[in-house]
C-alpha cells in the first residue's frame, strides 16, 4: 500500500474512532442512544474506507493473474 492510501486509511480510521467513542459516551453517560445520522455518517464513512481498501486488492489481483 502507498503512503498516501495508508495516510487516508489512517485518516479514516481516526475519523471513525472519535464518532464512535463520542456515541458510546452518549450511551454510557446519558443513556441515550445516537442520533441516527451520527450513525449513518459512520457507516458511510467505513463503507468508504472499505471501497479504498478493496480497490487496491481488486487492481492487484488483476495484475497478478493477468500473466497466465
Amino acid at each position: 500500500m502507498s503512503a498516501t492510501k495508508r495516510e487516508e486509511v489512517s485518516s479514516h480510521l481516526r475519523y471513525i474512532r472519535l464518532e464512535l467513542r463520542e456515541m458510546h459516551q452518549m450511551l454510557i453517560k446519558d443513556d441515550l442512544l445516537p442520533d441516527l445520522n451520527d450513525a449513518k455518517e459512520v457507516h458511510a464513512q467505513l463503507d468508504a474506507l472499505h471501497e479504498l481498501l478493496s480497490d487496491n486488492r481488486r487492481k492487484k489481483f488483476k495484475s497478478d493473474y493477468e500473466n497466465f
